[in-house]
């Protein structure tokens, strides 16, 4: 059973323009495929090349998000701005695993940040929210596992055990990471009004069409968040 995600009222007055694409995977005992072609390496020569045309306006517009709920976009910019970076400073990404490659390229040609998480480790819903600051958050620190807090009043995603990511999309915890393709996954990609709305289909549709490449057969439920 799926547990769509909630939205708490408090992020309309922060991000009014939030919307999102949730996406659910059940890979479960499904045939395993590849890619077609070498998707990370194709979107890391876009971004080199100046794309997306609405890149600068939407990554703009999320680091405006952050410092709305305290957070400093130049130390822990969102996810989408971090990939970027990392693309202009070195040229390429590093391969991690078909999987996570995939949700990154996505990232990285649509200027928008994707999240893929371990679905079967969730507790309850996947939670959009505001934090109180005392909320678990798993992490690794100098090489050992560890637990923190966020800062109260940061936006996080969370499930009924503690926080899943900190400070929106900037930095995902251990124990619903995605570690390979398996089980039942999910994934988030999250926009605001300054990407085109068409773009976070064609952003969901890549995700999904890759996803039935490398996991033929699987099963996909694709829900659409709007705030306000």
């Amino acid at each position: 059973m799926w547990n769509f995600p909630v939205i708490d009222k408090e992020i309309a007055s922060i991000a009014p323009d939030f919307r999102a694409i949730s996406v659910f995977v059940d890979v479960t005992d499904k045939a395993r495929g590849t890619m077609a072609r070498n998707v990370l390496e194709e979107a890391c020569d876009f971004v080199r090349a100046g794309g997306p045309a609405w890149s600068e306006a939407h990554l703009v517009s999320w680091g405006e998000a952050y410092s709305r709920f305290g957070a400093k976009p130049s130390r822990t910019p969102c996810s989408a701005q971090a990939l970027k970076k990392r693309v202009e400073k070195d040229g390429y990404l590093p391969s991690i695993n078909p999987v996570v490659d995939l949700y990154n390229a996505v990232s990285l040609r649509f200027a928008v940040p994707v999240g893929g998480e371990n679905f079967d480790a969730y507790i309850g819903n996947p939670r959009l929210s505001i934090a109180d600051g005392m909320e678990a958050f798993d992490t690794v620190m100098n090489g050992e596992v560890t637990v923190e807090n966020p800062s109260k009043g940061e936006v996080i995603w969370r499930d009924d055990a503690g926080v899943t990511c900190r400070r929106w999309n900037w930095r995902q915890g251990n124990r619903t990471r995605l570690e390979t393709l398996g089980g039942r996954m999910w994934f988030i990609l999250e926009s605001l009004g300054t990407m085109p709305e068409e773009a976070l289909e064609e952003a969901a549709n890549m995700l999904i069409n890759g996803l039935r490449q490398l996991a033929p057969g699987c099963e996909v439920y694709r829900h659409k968040i709007i705030v306000g």
